[in-house]
């Protein structure tokens, strides 16, 4: 037998063992994917009423029967900043029609001044009535109080989409 012949056999041995190990680790992950409880839902579901709407809760922020956008938002947490500053940027431009935004922090928020977008800081009671993961997470809430949407924010973009799926741009007419 040459070098090449047996090389060829050395090369069928080692690839049969490795579908060997592959197809055993398959096997794991499937036996560990079946065993592992999946988390359910979070966040509240759409359609459900609104917790915490009462004008106490809110500090009477939200104007009844028109929507809102809720953003929960952690002080150490770089893409809230952003978000945030995209949200009031964008409720800047917009008319008395647009969803009311508000900020709520679980603890204490950063120290600015309040801009266009209402925050309060200190509400993890809002945190576990909605039931938020992870921030930054946005909870949008129809004219009528229930959930409209409940979604994670990954970006100042995701925020701007969500946006702009709850209040289209209104199309501009040529000059």
């Amino acid at each position: 037998m040459d070098f090449t012949t047996s090389a060829v056999i050395a090369s069928w041995a080692a690839i049969a063992l490795l579908a060997l190990v592959v197809s055993g680790l398959i096997r794991q992950v499937h036996q560990l994917s079946r065993t592992q409880q999946h988390p359910g839902r979070v966040g509240v579901a759409p359609g459900a009423s609104a917790p915490g709407l009462d004008p106490a809760a809110l500090d009477g922020l939200l104007t009844p029967g028109r929507a809102a956008l809720l953003l929960f938002l952690d002080a150490d947490c770089r893409t809230c900043a952003d978000v945030l500053a995209e949200a009031r940027a964008w409720t800047v431009r917009q008319d008395a029609s647009a969803p009311q935004v508000l900020g709520f922090y679980a603890g204490a928020g950063p120290q600015a001044e309040e801009g266009a977008v209402p925050v309060r800081d200190h509400r993890p009671e809002l945190f576990a009535a909605y039931d938020i993961p992870a921030t930054p997470y946005a909870v949008v809430i129809d004219p009528e109080g229930r959930i409209a949407r409940s979604e994670p924010l990954g970006s100042p973009t995701a925020l701007l989409r969500l946006l702009d799926d709850i209040q289209p741009a209104t199309p501009r007419s040529l000059p």
